[in-house]
């Protein structure tokens, strides 16, 4: 062997484990970075927006995030199997997907501090202003004064850890992260397994390809819908609802082979699932204080993360010993478990002001 080539051989197995980790630190870079925006825009969305338009203010938020969804689907389609300019096409998706980082960052340059915050860390100046400049539009937008302030209401100091677990806190906090846990298995389970789950329906992969495709078409309509029923439904009742929609379209999913139906029972799993999730969002930032909010809601939504990492290892395993049928079984109970908890143990929220829901 020509001591270039026993280079090499020493060199390669380094080689690869640098491209390893790098690949590693970019994918965990961007889960850190999208983990921390979607705990951060609940809780500024919860705090900024008023409380009979909170609902709808969170399906808004979700409808254009989910329009992600088929046109990453349709990105994928079309660049995957080409190689635009050399470079291949799971490339280019990545790097448009990329890109909108920053136009998002343009967009935030404008955007207000939250008054609810400022005000809890000590800042009230700041916060009358930012009141009272966005006080100042609506009054422009409406053409009328607007109706008087309600009461004054004391500011907590900041908050720590240890308060999630004092009443009534506590019994909101073990709910959210048992419910996060159990939905997490409804969403990515069929979600992330669409195709297959059709493949082992008796459909070819071409054709599971197709209904897939069609299928992620209705993401952004879950949220779309919620524009209109937001904030005319408890968010503990819509919840449950979702999730019994779930198990049933699920359940019929597993026993049907019919084109049309499979992917009529598929746009309802997406449905369920898409309203389930703006729901959820709203509802977890609703029910903790300022000082505690965003500490809260991402310890709540962390359990989610760690559910994801093991739903599709469970999904895989259920898969080869019992089918879709098994799956769906297995997803059914997830979803009662979802039911039961919010059921029981959630409290109301809808059009009560952010500081009587935390009392």
């Amino acid at each position: 062997m020509s001591r270039g080539a026993l280079r090499f051989c020493c060199a390669a197995p380094i080689l690869v484990g640098i491209v390893f980790l790098t690949a590693v630190i970019v994918v965990s870079q961007a889960g850190l970075g999208i983990g921390v925006e979607l705990v951060t825009i609940g809780t500024y969305i919860s705090e900024l927006v008023p409380k009979h338009i909170r609902g709808r203010a969170f399906a808004c938020e979700q409808a254009v995030g989910f329009m992600a969804v088929p046109v990453v689907a349709f990105l994928a389609w079309l660049l995957v199997p080409r190689a635009p300019l050399g470079l291949d096409g799971w490339r280019w998706v990545v790097l448009i997907g990329a890109h909108g980082a920053l136009f998002v960052w343009w967009i935030r340059r404008n955007l207000p501090e939250s008054p609810r915050w400022l005000a809890q860390q000590g800042r009230v100046d700041e916060a009358d202003r930012v009141m009272r400049a966005l006080e100042a539009k609506v009054e422009a937008e409406y053409g009328k004064p607007l109706p008087p302030a309600a009461p004054p209401v004391p500011v907590p100091p900041s908050g720590r850890f240890s308060d999630m677990w004092v009443p009534p806190y506590r019994s909101r906090t073990l709910m959210l992260s048992i419910f996060n846990i159990f939905q997490t298995v409804g969403f990515y389970g069929f979600a992330n397994w669409v195709p297959t789950l059709l493949i082992k329906q008796g459909i070819t992969v071409t054709t599971s390809l197709a209904y897939s495709s069609v299928i992620a078409l209705a993401a952004p309509v879950g949220p779309i819908i919620g524009l209109f029923i937001a904030d005319k439904y408890e968010r503990k009742s819509v919840i449950v609802a979702m999730a019994a929609l779930i198990i049933v379209c699920g359940l019929w999913f597993s026993q049907t082979t019919a084109a049309a139906l499979l992917i009529c029972l598929g746009v309802g799993l997406t449905l369920g699932s898409n309203i389930m999730s703006y729901s959820y969002h709203a509802y977890q930032a609703e029910l903790f204080p300022t000082s505690i909010r965003a500490r809260a809601v991402g310890f709540v939504y962390s359990w989610s993360r760690f559910s994801a990492i093991f739903t599709a290892f469970f999904i895989a395993s259920v898969l080869n010993y019992f089918g879709s049928t098994g799956v769906f079984v297995f997803i059914a109970g997830a979803m009662a478990i979802v039911m039961l908890v919010i059921g029981v143990m959630g409290p109301r929220t809808r059009g009560v002001a952010l500081e009587e829901i935390s009392h």
